[in-house]
C-alpha cells in the first residue's frame, strides 16, 4: 500500500493507492496545520494517513511507501528535506503576513522516514510535472512544464526534469517583475510574480478573492476585467520568460483559480505569449492541465510509479 500526500499552503490531502492502477481510495483533505511546534506538519501527514487506514479497513502498518507532492521552496537538513514555505512557516517574512507561527521551517522528511519504509518528497509542481508527462497533457513531450497559476513550476528539458541542488527548480513565482508595494510575498520579496498573481495576493491587493474577481470580470465588469488582463499580462510574461529560457514545446496549466476559470483566462495568457520573438514561441503550446483539477492528487503518486 502507498499513502499518496498532497501538501499545499492552504489544504493537505491524504489518499491511498494499491499498486493496482491509478485508484486513490479513503481521500481526506484538511487545512494546512500552522501552529504549534514545526514538526506539526508531519505529525497532522501521518495522522491523517492513519484516519485513511482506518476509514479503508487496511492495517496502517501495512502502508509502507509514502510519496509526498509539497509546496516549497526545501531546506535541505542533514540530506533531508524541511519546508520552507512562504505560505506556511510565518518566521521567513515575519508578522506582516498574518501567519500564526515563527517557524523558519516545517520539519517534514526526518519523522516521516521513521514512519514509513520508503518516502519521495518532491516539489509539488515537479511531481503534477511527473503525473502530466505519465498520464497526463506531456506525454511524449522532453522539452516542457507545468505551471500552476500562482505560481509554481516543474521543468523538463532534454526529457530531462530539472530540481537544483536542493530541489528547488522552477520557483519561478519568486522572480521579480515589479516594485509594487502592496505586493508583499510570503517569502518577504515584494514585487515577485506570486505576491502580484497568487490567489491569496488578489485577495489581499484588491479586496475581494479570485473566485469573485473572476466572475465580476466574466459577467462584464471594466474594473475587474482590467484587474484580471493586469494579472494575464503578469503571468504571460512569466510563461513567455520560460519558453525563452528554455526552449520549451508545451506548457501545461492547472491551480485551481485557473481551473475554474481556463475557458476566460487561457486566450488571454495565450495572447501574452503569441508573436512574441516567434523563433523562440513559435511551436510551444499552452494547454489546460490534461489531468483536470486531480493533478494534485496523481502527482504524489507518480512519484511512487
Amino acid at each position: 500500500m502507498k499513502a499518496c500526500i498532497d501538501i499545499g499552503g492552504t489544504k493537505v490531502a491524504v489518499s491511498l493507492n494499491s499498486g493496482a492502477g491509478l485508484e486513490l481510495m479513503a481521500r481526506r483533505s484538511e487545512p494546512t496545520a500552522k501552529t504549534g511546534d514545526n514538526d506539526a506538519l508531519a505529525r497532522q501527514v501521518m495522522r491523517m494517513v492513519d484516519e485513511s487506514c482506518a476509514e479503508a479497513g487496511i492495517a496502517p502498518e501495512s502502508v509502507e511507501r509514502a510519496g509526498v507532492s509539497s509546496c516549497g521552496p526545501f531546506v535541505m537538513r542533514a540530506g533531508l528535506v524541511e519546508v520552507a514555505a512562504p505560505n506556511i512557516c510565518g518566521g521567513i517574512a515575519g508578522p506582516a503576513r498574518g501567519l500564526p507561527n515563527t517557524w523558519d521551517t516545517a520539519v517534514l522528511e526526518a519523522p516521516l522516514r521513521e514512519r514509513f519504509t520508503q518516502v519521495r518528497v518532491e516539489n509539488d509542481c515537479i511531481a503534477a510535472l511527473e503525473a502530466e508527462r505519465r498520464w497526463g497533457a506531456l506525454q511524449g513531450f522532453d522539452h516542457c512544464a507545468y505551471v500552476t497559476c500562482g505560481i509554481g513550476v516543474g521543468l523538463c528539458v532534454d526529457g530531462r526534469i530539472l530540481r537544483g541542488k536542493n530541489g528547488n527548480a522552477g520557483h519561478a513565482g519568486h522572480m521579480f517583475v515589479s516594485d509594487n508595494s502592496d505586493a508583499l510575498c510570503g517569502c518577504g520579496n515584494i514585487g515577485d510574480v506570486e505576491a502580484l498573481v497568487a490567489g491569496n495576493a488578489i485577495a489581499r491587493r484588491f479586496g475581494a478573492d479570485a473566485a469573485t474577481l473572476m466572475q465580476r470580470a466574466k459577467e462584464g465588469d471594466d474594473g475587474a476585467q482590467a484587474v484580471v488582463d493586469e494579472l494575464c499580462r503578469v503571468m504571460g510574461r512569466a510563461l513567455y520568460n520560460l519558453i525563452a529560457t528554455l526552449d520549451l514545446q508545451r506548457i501545461s496549466l492547472g491551480g485551481s483559480v485557473f481551473w475554474n476559470n481556463r475557458a476566460y483566462l487561457l486566450p488571454k495568457l495565450q495572447a501574452q505569449v503569441a508573436g512574441k520573438l516567434p523563433a523562440l514561441t513559435d511551436g510551444c503550446e499552452l494547454v489546460e492541465a490534461g489531468l483536470a483539477d486531480r493533478v494534485g492528487d496523481y502527482a504524489a503518486l507518480a512519484l511512487l510509479v
